[in-house]
Parts: structure tokens; C-alpha cells; sequence
């Protein structure tokens, strides 16, 4: 834990410099389509740090997370397969390096997005379900690429404004549950994010 706590204390203090919203970009972007950490951490960290940007840092993590989930939806259509249908080699990589997505879980969630469509995006967006499953399932069956972005803004905007807003107006009193449970926090983080790609798992 006292890594974990370097590590917050590291990220804290990019919200000082210029180059914080840089950072909270990128993180944002690559995890829409394939780096396995949400952003969140970084956002409360950056809004922890200098709270009068709060919506400006939301705002950044809602377009980079949008960007880089049409990316997951562009190597969806275009490099997920092979000419012949069969899966790419990217598709295989995927699938033997993101924890949780199979090739069973993939047609799944072909199923879900016939049967629920926009609100499947929306789901995935705003909660601890891993994106990235989603926005590359999307570009690869297909799907209404409007739906797909604009279920994308609605649901990554709901949830990085929620964050901030919350911060932005309760930002003292956060900071010091934080502070004093952060070792929990850290935990609860975990499971929580592990408990993503377990739902995955079971209830699709």
C-alpha cells in the first residue's frame, strides 16, 4: 500500500502542473480501446488538487474517453478481422491479453447490443464494466456508429461530470475521508475493477 500511496501522491501533483490534463488525456483515450485502468483515479486526483477546474478536467476526460472509444470501434471494423472472417491476429491478441474477454464473450455481447442497442453503450460507459469489450464489439458487429457515439458522450459525460461535480462541491470533506481511508479506498478500487470483468464473465 505504501506504493499505492506514492502513486497517489505522484498523480495529486500533476494537477499543479501543465501537464496534468495531458496525462488525464491520454489515460482516458487508451482506456476506451485497451489500457485496463479507468481514468477515474487520475480525475479525482487532478479535481482534488485544484477544484476550481473541475469540469474543465471532466470535460477533458469525457472527449478523450469518446476519441479513443471510436479508436475501439475503428479496430472493431476494420483490423478485428480477416478477409477469409476468421479472427485477426489483433483480435487474438486481445483476447489472450484483456482479462475477461473471450471469443464466447464476444458474440454475447453481439446479442446485447441486437437486444438492448443504445442502452448496452450507455450501461458499459457508466459503470465498472470494462469499455474497451464494448467499443471494439461495436466497431467489429457494426453497430450504428451515431448511436454508438452519442450513447458514448451521454454515459462518459454522466459519469466524469458526476465525479467531479460531487468533488467540486463536497471537495474538503473528500479529501480528508480520503486522506484517512485511502488504504480501504485503494482496496475498494481494486475489487471494484476486478468486479468489472467478473460481471463480464458471469451474467453475460
Amino acid at each position: 500500500m505504501k506504493f499505492v500511496r506514492k502513486l497517489y501522491d505522484w498523480v495529486l501533483s500533476w494537477a499543479e502542473s501543465p501537464y496534468g490534463a495531458v496525462a488525464l488525456f491520454v489515460l482516458a483515450f487508451t482506456e476506451a480501446s485497451f489500457f485496463p485502468i479507468p481514468p477515474d483515479a487520475l480525475l479525482i486526483a487532478l479535481v482534488l488538487g485544484l477544484r476550481k477546474k473541475s469540469f474543465y478536467f471532466a470535460m477533458i476526460c469525457t472527449i478523450a474517453s469518446v476519441t479513443g472509444a471510436m479508436l475501439g470501434y475503428y479496430i472493431g471494423q476494420v483490423l478485428w478481422w480477416e478477409s477469409s472472417g476468421e479472427f485477426s491476429s489483433l483480435a487474438m491478441f486481445f483476447f489472450n491479453n484483456v482479462p475477461g474477454f473471450h471469443e464466447e464473450l464476444f458474440y454475447n455481447v453481439k446479442n446485447m447490443y441486437d437486444e438492448w442497442n443504445f442502452w448496452i453503450v450507455f450501461t458499459a460507459g457508466f459503470t465498472p464494466i470494462p469499455y474497451k469489450i464494448f467499443t471494439i464489439s461495436g466497431g467489429a458487429f457494426d453497430v450504428n456508429f451515431i448511436m454508438f457515439v452519442i450513447a458514448s458522450i451521454v454515459s462518459r459525460g454522466a459519469r466524469f461530470f458526476l465525479v467531479a461535480g460531487l468533488i467540486w462541491k463536497f471537495g474538503d470533506q473528500i479529501k480528508t475521508f480520503i486522506d484517512k481511508y485511502f488504504n480501504l479506498l485503494a482496496i475498494a478500487f481494486t475489487v471494484l475493477l476486478i468486479g468489472g470483468f467478473i460481471l463480464i464473465k458471469y451474467l453475460i
